[in-house]
């Protein structure tokens, strides 16, 4: 069964295509990454599926209930966890929760369960007493899941929650995540670390320019059109890594795709390794000491930059309609 189903997907702004037509299914009990750049329209398709913004057109299910039919049944089903808390002021942890729950209609003991429940879940007891809007951003991150978490959603939608968090707070965000997930709830979840997304999320949905790109797991997007990205390496050197810039600048077949303290990252074209090889043999005779050279796995960063490379070669060179027989 898909706990989150949208079909031919539509959203304008004036002239601005936001949404452009996406159709795309996430199965009940997974983990789904939404990744795309800024502007891509992530955030508005996940507005829509929250029922805070209504599309032009096509259809959007949410636990087999249609969002525009029956909002107010999905809103029971659904936790939103926006990029922007929308915090009060004179207002502490507990007080802010205790109003959202009396909210959604807790009353009494069930209302004083729910809470100790979900602030258990996120370890915010200690910080029951703390005014909600002077807290850290990983503590903040903390208290917009456990207000998302109240009604027991069967769907979790998630706009950037990692943004600004420090190490630890990721790792203690990407750990709730993949407990919620154990527990048999949807999520869909948005962010720029690709890195984290790949190693929690069952598949990946990528969108650009408001059309869906990708949708898969993230091996599948790092295999994708693998051949033609080239192998990558990472080459350290002696001496000024410019050096290494310099060289990359003025050679056939080598792309540097990023410099490092002691090199740089390249990108040897296709998958020949007897090519690696003389690229190698190139820098020695050019004078470049290489301490090391060796091969780097394709991660999802990569494979995002060459999708994204890709359409807009495919955009700047369409291929010509056919001419009619004559």
């Amino acid at each position: 069964m898909n706990a989150i189903s949208v079909k031919n997907l539509h959203r304008n702004f004036a002239a601005l295509k936001a949404v452009d037509g996406i159709s795309f299914d996430v199965p009940a009990g997974s983990v789904c990454g939404f990744v795309g750049a800024n502007g891509a329209g992530k955030t508005t398709t996940m507005r829509i599926l929250a029922t805070l913004d209504y599309p032009d057109e096509g259809e959007v299910r949410i636990c087999d209930i249609d969002i525009m039919d029956r909002p107010d049944e999905v809103r029971k089903k659904l936790g939103w966890m926006p990029d922007d808390i929308g915090n009060y002021s004179n207002m502490t942890v507990w007080e802010y929760l205790d109003f959202y729950a009396r909210a959604l209609g807790y009353k009494g003991e069930e209302r004083q369960e729910r809470l100790n429940e979900v602030m258990d879940f996120t370890d915010l007891h200690t910080l029951v007493d703390r005014d909600s809007d002077k807290l850290s951003k990983g503590m903040t991150q903390r208290l917009c899941l456990a207000r998302a978490l109240l009604q027991d959603p069967e769907v979790l939608i998630m706009d950037e929650p990692a943004a600004g968090l420090d190490p630890k707070a990721r790792v203690e965000l990407k750990h709730l995540i993949r407990l919620l997930a154990d527990e048999g709830k949807t999520i869909l979840i948005s962010s720029h670390i690709l890195s984290e997304l790949g190693e929690m999320c069952d598949h990946l949905l990528f969108i650009n320019s408001g059309k869906i790109v990708h949708h898969g797991d993230s091996d599948s997007l790092k295999n994708h059109n693998n051949k033609d990205a080239g192998l990558l390496y990472d080459v350290q050197i002696l001496g000024d890594p410019q050096s290494l810039c310099d060289w990359a600048a003025t050679s056939p077949y080598v792309e540097l795709i990023e410099s490092r303290k002691h090199g740089g990252r390249i990108k040897v074209e296709g998958d020949d390794k007897a090519l690696a090889a003389r690229v190698l043999a190139n820098m020695l005779r050019d004078g470049l000491e290489v301490t090391e050279f060796h091969r780097e796995q394709r991660n999802l960063e990569d494979a995002f930059i060459d999708m994204l490379g890709s359409l807009e070669e495919a955009n700047a060179n369409p291929i010509p309609p056919a001419l009619p027989n004559s």
